[in-house]
């Protein structure tokens, strides 16, 4: 049985180790002794380490023939210090990982201007924490054409689900663009990324970079009133530009000042993928029943 190392086994790993205990034998980094015990129950092999602590990576090599790297950049700086870290941990040992497949973010595309955004679009950061993914995204390719590992980059959008919703800031009534300024979105439901992950391991290509994204292609404030409507909450205020910078945190306004659409054929046709959350509607729907 092939050996798979989970780097970063939070949500989204989470979701697809059912079907991973039952093909791999799964190994995950992990730092806490609480995971450790989570990890086990669910036939995970945990095993110490800190991508903070570049010595602790060292027990890292070896021991994947496939790598799943989940993890997050650390919060500041323009380069990912952790993937780094990681890279090098995994080159100490003798034998190599066959394949590694990467969950980056789309942001990595910057602003698009509403554009149609395939694979093949340029990256143009333009937040610090999207020039740390497409840190990580080069310094991995350059590793898998150094050591010829099958290395595939899935560049994700806005992750949602049941309990992952903005509904906190819909209750706080913080304001949304308005409809004349109003900016594309792009999404997708962890089971679905979960599932894409799964399908990279198998099928995806050397060196390939894949949208995960599903195929609402909806604005912010479609989707924050689809959330209202189906929560019975107020929809959000519109409001000119000027008005929204001066409430919001520069942290949410980032996530305004970027507009595209998502291409999803590559995951289709390549991926085999068949997502189970096609659009957010679809998801929203399964959440509550409709109120008669």
């Amino acid at each position: 049985m092939q050996r798979l190392l989970i780097i970063g086994c939070g949500d989204i790993a989470r979701r697809a180790l059912p079907w991973l205990v039952r093909h791999y034998r799964v190994y995950a980094a992990v730092r806490s002794d609480a995971r450790r015990r989570e990890l086990r129950a669910m036939g995970v092999t945990p095993l110490r380490a800190d991508l903070d602590k570049p010595r602790t990576l060292r027990r890292l090599a070896g021991i994947g023939n496939l790598i799943l790297h989940f993890a997050p950049p650390q919060e500041t700086g323009l380069r990912d210090v952790r993937t780094r870290a990681l890279l090098a941990g995994l080159s100490t040992g003798k034998i190599l990982p066959r394949r590694l497949v990467y969950i980056s973010t789309s942001g990595v595309y910057g602003d698009c201007g509403g554009a149609w955004v395939s694979e093949e679009h340029p990256a143009r950061p333009q937040t610090a924490r999207a020039r740390r993914r497409i840190d990580a995204e080069m310094r991995l390719r350059r590793f898998g054409r150094a050591h010829r590992v099958a290395v595939s980059i899935l560049r994700a959008p806005g992750i949602y689900s049941d309990d992952r919703l903005p509904l906190a800031r819909l209750e706080r009534g913080l304001p949304l663009l308005q409809e004349s300024d109003d900016i594309f979105t792009n999404h997708i439901h962890a089971d679905d990324l979960a599932a894409i992950a799964r399908r990279a391991l198998t099928h995806g290509r050397t060196g390939r970079i894949y949208n995960a994204s599903d195929e609402s292609a909806l604005k912010m404030g479609e989707y924050f009133d689809l959330l209202a409507d189906r929560f019975g909450l107020s929809r959000a205020p519109r409001l000119p530009r000027e008005e929204v910078e001066q409430r919001l945190s520069p942290a949410m306004l980032s996530f305004a000042g970027e507009s595209r659409r998502l291409t999803n054929r590559r995951i289709k046709r390549e991926l085999g993928v068949r997502l189970k959350y096609p659009d957010v509607a679809t998801a929203l729907g399964g959440l509550l029943p409709e109120e008669t």
